[in-house]
């Protein structure tokens, strides 16, 4: 938030509709001007892909962490995350395999962290974000397509997407590289956000040298 101060934007996404088409749409409500560096972290990440297909000529830039461009329906996943949020059973045994190996990695600061964003959105926010993450298309194309530098963050033990598919991912975009961050798990921004500060800064030093205009940044 620092690196931007008075330009940075987060807005809490889960509460801004019930599909992930409509999320971009009332996020770019909050932001001015036409060159936006968009950050995004899974969720976070599938929602500045959407904002990259819906506004292409707003983007200076995106930074993607631990996100997946490709979607194929997951539909047991689904429920099993449903029900861990029904049932608030954070434990281990309790969570589906799919959280589970997001939580592999990380200490328990980070996972109480995790938790209690969480929690501190009204449960029915929640249960309609992991929904709308569920139903996303897929965004290879944006990837491919957008003329902008894409820059692709993910811890080293990430299993989800992981550094093979983050990898070809950067390949993909056209002006797209790779971040790879050592002793790191899914969850960049709260396992290591020195480095993921390093990485935005060096984004904004590179569009601020490359145009006078006033940058803004969507997180």
């Amino acid at each position: 938030m620092h690196l931007l101060p008075g330009s940075t934007h987060a807005p809490t996404l889960y509460s801004l509709g019930n599909s992930i088409e409509a999320w971009p749409a009332e996020a770019l409500k909050s932001v001015r001007g036409n060159r936006l560096i968009v950050v995004g972290c899974w969720v976070g990440g599938s929602c500045a892909l959407e904002i990259a297909a819906l506004a292409p000529d707003r983007i200076a830039a995106l930074v993607l962490i631990g996100t997946k461009a490709r979607h194929g329906p997951e539909p047991a996943l689904h429920v099993s995350v449903w029900n861990c949020l029904e049932t608030r059973d954070w434990r281990p045994h309790g969570m589906p395999i799919g959280v589970r190996c997001l939580l592999d990695r990380p200490a328990a600061r980070v996972i109480g962290a995790a938790k209690a964003t969480t929690l501190r959105q009204p449960p029915h926010d929640v249960a309609q974000g992991v929904t709308v993450f569920h139903r996303r298309p897929s965004r290879e194309q944006v990837l491919m397509n957008l003329p902008r530098p894409i820059v692709i963050v993910t811890g080293e033990d990430d299993r989800a997407p992981g550094t093979e598919t983050s990898s070809m991912q950067a390949a993909q975009a056209r002006h797209g590289r790779l971040k790879v961050v050592r002793n790191c798990g899914h969850y960049v921004p709260l396992e290591q956000p020195e480095f993921l500060n390093a990485v935005l800064q060096e984004v904004i030093g590179e569009q601020q040298r490359s145009s006078p205009e006033q940058l803004s940044s969507l997180t």
